[in-house]
């Protein structure tokens, strides 16, 4: 079978665009959220900031993970993984 294609980031344009269309700019959110950087909010499209990511997804309105994919990884613990092996020994 084929193997389904990660899911890709959103391009920056879009993301702005969304910011946009949510009522706000880039730089609204960052002084919006104490930062004095006005560029602060824009760094997050260049490189993980997960605090700033996490304000530009609850002004668009998705999780963060929907935004980047690629910075949201999920994998899985030892604590999980050993539920999975007791739970296989059990059975």
């Amino acid at each position: 079978m084929p193997k389904k294609p990660a899911p890709q980031d959103w391009h920056k344009e879009d993301i702005k665009a969304a910011v946009r269309k949510s009522g706000t700019t880039m730089k609204g959110l960052s002084l919006r959220n104490g930062y004095r950087s006005v560029d602060a909010c824009s760094q997050a499209l260049h490189r993980p900031y997960p605090k700033v990511e996490r304000l530009i997804a609850a002004a668009i309105g998705v999780p963060p993970e929907t935004i980047w994919p690629s910075r949201y990884k999920f994998k899985s613990t030892p604590a999980s993984n050993a539920v999975k092996v007791n739970q296989a020994r059990a059975a």
